[in-house]
């Protein structure tokens, strides 16, 4: 079984082998600024997709280092005060030099402080993506959600929550779950496949910041179709890992980012 996307839009897999083939070609310098928990498996990620990683998180170089990068992500998972100062200083600067942002609001909604921060960032900056699961999402469009650690709980309805966020920045929401949804304005897609082991290991909503993080950093004009190929793309190599054993999830996480590496746009 491969990736299904549910067409809106006309964001065809064949367009996502191209926008592969983008990443492969410009390989984009992705700064992050992200949590201590997935720092490494974000940067190994990065290279595997062929994007290039850099984490520079001190207040001291976050904008002269966002200088050089063709995309900017940021990861609120393991927050502190200097760490959020540098996400604003890095983000002014990359809104100035139109460099895009890619936002992991995780576990908005748990905490007071996590909710305040990602609200925060967001009427700092102008982001291009963000990236959430269903209760990230809600939260930061006012609605109530349950959230519990980094997971959402259920939402009865994404799309509502989803297009009125997109609506308050300006740019695209990702909303990922056993399905992913991304919109902008009118446009929409569904993203089906995959398989459900992503969720088995520490890290999977992380890395598909980051896989977007590249994919938007090689089209930064194209932000949303950039998002639906980079996780359909995620997707497909979460298909092929699942495909070979049935093991253990540190085993299966491997598997992932080895598929990243190896798929090519010509299978796409």
């Amino acid at each position: 079984m491969t990736s299904i996307i549910y067409h809106r839009n006309n964001i065809t897999m064949n367009e996502t082998g191209k926008y592969l083939q983008a990443v492969r070609a410009r390989k984009p310098l992705v700064h992050h600024i992200t949590n201590v928990v997935t720092v490494s498996d974000c940067a190994n990620v990065t290279l595997c997709v062929g994007g290039l990683p850099v984490m520079a998180n001190s207040p001291r170089e976050a904008a002269e280092m966002v200088g050089l990068a063709q995309a900017l992500v940021l990861n609120i998972g393991t927050l502190h005060e200097e760490q959020i100062e540098a996400m604003v200083l890095a983000g002014r600067k990359a809104n100035e030099l139109g460099i895009p942002i890619i936002l992991d609001p995780v576990g908005a909604g748990a905490t007071s402080y996590r909710t305040q921060t990602a609200r925060h960032l967001l009427r700092q900056l102008t982001v291009a993506v963000v990236k959430g699961n269903a209760g990230e999402v809600a939260t930061l469009a006012g609605e109530r959600a349950e959230v519990r650690g980094v997971e959402s709980g259920a939402v009865a309805e994404i799309v509502r929550p989803a297009r009125a966020l997109s609506e308050m920045t300006g740019g695209v929401v990702a909303v990922t779950g056993e399905r992913d949804l991304v919109v902008q304005g009118e446009r929409e897609e569904w993203i089906a496949g995959g398989s459900p082991r992503m969720r088995t290991f520490v890290g999977s909503g992380c890395v598909a910041t980051s896989v977007i993080g590249c994919f938007v950093g090689a089209q930064p004009r194209e932000p949303f179709a950039a998002t639906v190929a980079a996780l359909t793309y995620y997707r497909r190599a979460a298909r092929r890992a699942a495909d070979l054993a049935d093991d253990g999830p540190i085993a299966f996480r491997d598997r992932v980012y080895a598929a990243l590496a190896e798929i090519t746009p010509e299978e796409l």
